[in-house]
């Protein structure tokens, strides 16, 4: 299952063409060859004795590298193709094409080879409509290549292209006139560089390291995948997408400004390839078990960038972690708020999970005791800043009225959170996955607080609002005529009554009544959550439920992980284990990359999982899937120095061994077989 297009990408840079391998700037989707979000080409088409090409076959090599075979006619039973071209293609410390030609025919052809070439430097943000840049456009011819450049006041964005073989070169692309002999064929490697003011290399100037090469993106993927667990399985498809996912995480990496050499997930291709603080932490949670270093730098670099000051335009609040930073132009002329933007209710809570989950998983107790200043600000947060209502729960509103985000959880589009008769309930709201991490915050916190940061006393008070906390929400969340937890509650006070996989991250953060536990697992494995392929986000018969709707009815493969890592802790170990066979299942139909999310449909409807129109992929939440998964069917916790496991494996997953998974106890494995189905 594809949408036709081709992705290649290397951290914040990346892309995305037609099978052809062409770039037309589309105003719907981002195609084009982008960095650090600004897009450096928005046309690059070949033609061929100015016939537009046609794709015969693309292989997709690795992330960062693709074959497209394509020829100016298509084929017919009575008609060969005369001429084919071969475009091997690759990201890294450039863009390159190779670009090779190759006659049929026993006698020499003469030909016009073309590449038209266009840039917009178009912000990510401005996709859909690039008509009113406020800069100026310039382009020059510098010794056989073609600079194309944008400038505003301060702000240079130059695309610079080159070719091996002397091209006739004009403003609008580079032409070869070539005679190729019998059977003979031509070759010319094109290189495309984005470059930043006074012409430096973009990526250098921003991330203060290059850009690496080919080669050096292989190696770099080789090393990745061999310190990464190995694992054998009885499932081709776990197997596949277990593969594909480490390979899409390697891909995903980006080495923010003072990592050095060490990485943050960005969130996903094409619309969100920079740090997210919420996706960044999901993402090394789920990856936890088998790239803990992740964890490690996504920490410190939040933690670097944790809120000081009130600035409402960036909804900067101190101890905040921010929710998203940028590079565009937008961003830098403060038109968006990026620099960074602070608008997300769950990214702080969700900080101090992660530390704890990673000194539980590594033992690293340094990084715990570097990092109690900032920990320490965001439990402060949760209470000073995010308690709008002084009503001991965790709200938000936003204060950027013209730029700012309407929703600030997980579900951020403006009619994720609704009531079960479709109505939008009134701000400030309080959904019920950011009280459940609050209280798993204020818990972890307070296990920091006593092993290593010598304070008893901050850690008994962090326990009591934790259980004050836990026994307010089971009063005010539950919906009786329901019995489930209602999805928010508004700005009167009032319960936002939409059953919804929200209810499902409550399992995980342990805030649930033992008692109402089973309730809600079953209502997560009903008809009106659960598809056959995942849990919805939002059930059917809700006033506005839509399978294809971005958070009012698809299935993410991400949430449906945590859930199931929620539902195992509550001991529902046949209910994970549909969703990790739904979710596993579905992802043979993406050939192991599971997008952000596809369509709700009812499994039994259609037989096979609807694409999301414009859903990312890869996506960092949707590659970390697979690996909560794992952990989940295999119940792999660590338990003091040692790594236990308790395996619950889906029948259909047969045997699972996972080897070299690291932690503190070193290098450890774990094995599950499934059970015979019961007859």
């Amino acid at each position: 299952m594809s949408d036709g297009l081709v992705r290649l990408l290397d951290g914040n840079t990346f892309v995305v063409s037609e099978g052809t391998g062409d770039i037309a700037a589309s105003p719907t989707f981002p195609t084009g060859f982008f960095s650090f979000d600004t897009r450096f080409l928005s046309k690059w088409i070949l033609s061929i004795n100015d016939q537009r090409v046609n794709a015969l076959t693309v292989e997709e090599i690795e992330y960062f590298e693709c074959r497209m075979v394509v020829v100016p006619t298509l084929p017919t039973p009575l008609l060969d193709v005369s001429v084919s071209a071969i475009r091997d293609r690759s990201i890294g410390r450039s863009f390159t094409e190779r670009l090779t030609v190759i006659n049929h025919e026993p006698e020499p052809v003469d030909l016009r080879i073309r590449i038209d070439v266009e840039s917009d430097f178009a912000d990510l943000f401005e996709i859909k409509d690039v008509r009113n840049k406020k800069g100026t456009y310039y382009t020059r011819i510098d010794d056989g290549s073609l600079r194309l450049g944008y400038r505003r006041e301060g702000y240079c964005r130059e695309t610079l292209i080159s070719s091996t073989t002397p091209a006739h070169v004009d403003e609008r692309g580079l032409t070869y006139h070539v005679r190729l002999g019998p059977h003979g064929q031509w070759i010319t490697d094109l290189h495309v560089r984005a470059l930043g003011l006074g012409g430096r290399d973009l990526r250098e100037s921003l991330e203060g390291i290059p850009g690496r090469t080919g080669e050096q993106i292989r190696r770099d993927l080789d090393d990745w995948l061999a310190e990464a667990p190995r694992l054998t399985c009885g499932s081709p498809t776990l197997a596949m997408t277990y593969r594909r996912s480490l390979a899409d995480l390697s891909a995903l990496r980006l080495g923010p400004l003072g990592a050095g050499v060490h990485a943050i997930p960005a969130a996903g291709l094409p619309w969100f390839m920079a740090i997210f603080g919420r996706d960044s932490i999901l993402t090394s949670i789920q990856a936890l078990p088998f790239a803990p270093d992740l964890a490690a730098t996504t920490l410190r670099q939040l933690g670097l960038r944790q809120g000081a000051v009130l600035d409402d335009f960036r909804e900067e609040e101190p101890g905040k972690i921010l929710h998203e930073m940028r590079y565009g132009e937008s961003t830098g002329f403060e038109e968006q708020p990026h620099a960074p933007y602070f608008g997300s209710a769950d990214a702080t809570p969700l900080y101090v999970i992660l530390l704890d989950e990673y000194e539980r998983w590594t033992g690293d107790s340094a990084t715990v005791r570097s990092l109690e200043r900032s920990a320490r600000a965001a439990l402060d947060w949760i209470d000073e800043y995010g308690d709008i209502m002084g009503d001991g729960y965790v709200w938000y509103q936003r204060r950027n009225e013209k730029t700012g985000l309407d929703n600030q959880c997980w579900k951020d589009s403006w009619d994720s959170i609704s009531f079960r008769d479709g109505r939008l309930p009134s701000l400030p709201r309080a959904t019920c996955e950011l009280q459940g991490y609050a209280y798993d915050a204020k818990i972890r916190g307070a296990r920091l607080a006593r092993q290593f940061w010598n304070d008893p006393a901050y850690a008994d008070r962090l326990e009591r609002e934790a259980a004050e906390l836990k026994e307010r929400f089971n009063r005010d969340f539950w919906v009786e005529d329901g019995e489930y937890y209602a999805l928010a509650l508004d700005g009167d006070g009032r319960q936002v009554d939409a059953l919804s996989s929200n209810i499902g991250h409550l399992l995980w953060s342990g805030i649930v009544e033992e008692s109402r536990a089973a309730k809600i697992a079953e209502h997560l494995l009903g008809p009106r959550l659960f598809s056959g392929w995942g849990v919805r986000t939002l059930a059917t018969g809700q006033g506005r439920y839509n399978p294809i709707g971005y958070h009012v009815g698809t299935v993410w493969p991400f949430d449906n992980a945590f859930i199931a890592w929620g539902l195992r802790r509550y001991g529902f170990t046949d209910q994970a284990g549909r969703i990790a066979e739904g979710i596993i299942d579905a992802s043979h139909h993406f050939q192991g990359r599971l997008p952000e999310a596809f369509g709700g449909y009812d499994r039994e409807l259609t037989r096979y999982p609807v694409l999301y129109p414009t859903a990312c992929s890869p996506q960092a939440w949707s590659t970390g899937t697979p690996l909560l998964l794992l952990r989940t069917m295999l119940g792999m916790e660590p338990h003091g120095e040692h790594l236990v496991t308790r395996p619950a494996v889906p029948h259909s997953m047969g045997r699972i061994e996972l080897l070299n998974i690291p932690g503190r106890w070193g290098r450890a494995g774990a094995l599950g077989r499934a059970h015979p189905e019961r007859r």
